[in-house]
């Protein structure tokens, strides 16, 4: 899999029909035949950018990533020298958001988890990982470069401790359904007051 890709029109196309598959039927039932079907792309198409129906999903998580990615970038490009508000509140919209149980992106971290005794999901669970990782220990540098973040922060540990907070976040919105839940405030003060 890929760490960053800069999707095509049928590459996005896949993404997209993927995406409303497994909102409407679920990832067990999403074939690469509906895809197929449904995208009007060929079974050669499909298998130019991906191996397989797991690794389509995967790159569905990379991608809401990027996406994530490219809008803290742009947060961060408007927000004042020294503002770690708004593109902290960013991220905490975008945890909140994926983490939701009835997110895409939610359904797909369940499927995949539930299968990561299988050693080729396992490898794209570990790559979705460091690709998470890389990301947020960028954004905790890039944060610290315009004085919003102290020098004092390890990047590379505060980014770790975050990605095991969304995966536990992750966790429990799929055990609790709607009990419970973290609301995006509790989830903005916590990331906020940790990089402070």
């Amino acid at each position: 899999m890929s760490d960053s890709t800069n999707p095509n029109a049928s590459f996005q196309l896949i993404l997209d029909t993927a995406e409303k598959l497994i909102d409407e039927k679920g990832c067990r039932q999403t074939t690469l035949q509906d895809i197929i079907e449904r995208s009007g792309l060929s079974k050669g198409a499909i298998y130019h950018y991906v191996s397989g129906k797991d690794e389509l999903f995967g790159r569905i998580l990379i991608s809401k990533m990027e996406t994530i990615n490219d809008s803290f970038n742009e947060s961060v490009s408007q927000a004042s020298k020294g503002d770690a508000a708004s593109p902290v509140q960013l991220i905490a919209k975008g945890m909140l958001a994926n983490t939701d149980s009835q997110s895409v992106t939610n359904k797909i971290f369940t499927y995949l988890l539930s299968q990561s005794d299988n050693p080729k999901i396992a490898a794209i669970l570990n790559n979705l990982y460091h690709y998470t990782l890389r990301l947020s220990t960028e954004w905790i540098k890039i944060g610290q470069t315009s004085g919003a973040i102290p020098p004092h922060i390890d990047a590379a540990k505060m980014s770790m401790l975050f990605t095991i907070f969304t995966y536990g976040l992750r966790t429990q919105r799929v055990i609790t359904k709607d009990e419970d839940q973290v609301d995006f405030e509790d989830i903005f003060r916590l990331i906020f007051r940790s990089l402070q």
